[in-house]
């Protein structure tokens, strides 16, 4: 945590001094010069609007820049085309949502990029003041979906990086429909038991590429939505949460799906699944295919390997159906570590249609100093090298 801290001040600081000598071919906009204040309690949306609006008016490369302090938002969206394709979001400071949930629980999205091309958002803390809906929710009462504290949509070349998201009312990050995304040296800080609080979630997009980051939430570290392509996570630390997730897949009769995904040097510590796959059980036109799962290294995790194309929630609308999402050619190479529960590996495919390609090689997986178990159905696939527990393809 210290590094990855000091990892997101250096970048904050090398930008700063970067910007600063090129000022003179850069437009820059403080938010402070129009009407925002670093106090944590003055609404500051509308200054953040009215220093966007330059920037992405200017026909120059523009920076938007956020000063040290503690600066209140409620939902803003920051729309473009712009009429450049280079703007620095430089944030020095943290930005604040409405401690009551409900002022934007209903919005979707707190802080929301779309129709941008060039963007990039560097350091700062993204505030989203999320316990209070938790609670509410976790009480079983009737309360507002919530908001994803940082989203961009049908955007291309967008780069995140050295940003920290603590405690998101609904997901830390969403990428929807974009191309060409870097997330890069971002911490995400959320309570284990926090509902729904994907940390990066990525969807319709393709080149997508997600770096040495650490994720801690209540839900997916990252989840991995229909209509994903060419996307690489390297060098990423999960847990608490539900580990990396492809899936949920299926849920729609039609359906876009996903493929050339590679997640390798990840740790996964803690976390309710380690490496995951999974459909709902009934009919559509989806699939995943060409993945690999590399270096992964498991503490504790309670399903490390894991296939589930019998998901349905509350038994609607699926039980007795089979998933239509094809699974294919999928590689899980040098996986090691320990289980907290005795099946490690579980490969739960659709009878009607099974899984096939599935690659196992140099994986160890040990349950209370023993070696765990495998369970397959409906799949098929090969092992080499040494594979622990036995494989059952």
């Amino acid at each position: 945590m210290a590094k990855q801290q000091s990892f997101s001040l250096l970048v904050v600081i090398i930008l700063i001094i970067l910007f600063t000598i090129s000022s003179a071919n850069a437009a820059r906009y403080s938010v402070v010069t129009y009407g925002a204040k670093p106090d944590g309690r003055t609404d500051s949306t509308k200054a953040f609007l009215a220093a966007w609006t330059q920037a992405c008016g200017s026909t120059k490369p523009a920076t938007l820049y956020v000063p040290p302090g503690r600066f209140f938002l409620r939902n803003v969206a920051f729309k473009g085309p712009c009429k450049n394709n280079a703007i620095l979001v430089l944030i020095a400071g943290t930005l604040v949502a409405p401690s009551d949930y409900r002022v934007i629980g209903n919005v979707r999205d707190w802080i929301f990029f779309q129709y941008v091309n060039g963007v990039t958002v560097s350091g700062g803390v993204l505030d989203g003041q999320g316990p209070g809906l938790w609670a509410c929710k976790n009480s079983g009462k009737n309360c507002p979906g919530g908001a994803t504290s940082l989203s961009f949509s049908n955007s291309d070349n967008i780069e995140i990086n050295g940003l920290t998201s603590l405690n998101s009312q609904l997901y830390h990050i969403v990428i929807n429909g974009c191309n060409n995304v870097k997330v890069q040296g971002v911490t995400v800080s959320a309570s284990g038991n926090s509902p729904n609080t994907d940390g990066i979630h990525v969807q319709l997009s393709s080149g997508v590429s997600i770096l040495n980051s650490r994720i801690r939430t209540g839900d997916d570290c990252v989840s991995i939505g229909a209509g994903t392509s060419n996307l690489r996570i390297e060098k990423v630390a999960c847990g608490p949460g539900h580990g990396i997730s492809i899936g949920s897949l299926g849920k729609d009769s039609e359906e876009p799906g996903v493929e050339n995904v590679t997640v390798k040097t990840v740790t996964i510590t803690g976390t309710q699944n380690g490496l995951r796959i999974k459909s709902w059980g009934r009919p559509s036109s989806g699939f995943v295919r060409n993945i690999i799962f590399q270096h992964a290294i498991m503490t504790n995790v309670q399903n490390p390997i894991v296939i589930d194309q019998h998901y349905c929630p509350n038994n609607e609308n699926c039980p007795g159906q089979e998933s239509g999402v094809k699974i294919s050619d999928v590689t899980y190479q040098d996986i090691h570590g320990t289980s907290s529960t005795q099946v490690a590996v579980k490969f739960d495919c659709s009878k009607k249609n099974p899984c096939t390609g599935i690659k196992m090689q140099d994986v160890k997986l040990t349950y209370k100093n023993q070696p765990a178990d495998a369970s397959c159905n409906n799949a098929d696939g090969s092992a080499t090298g040494f594979v622990q527990p036995s494989s059952c393809l």
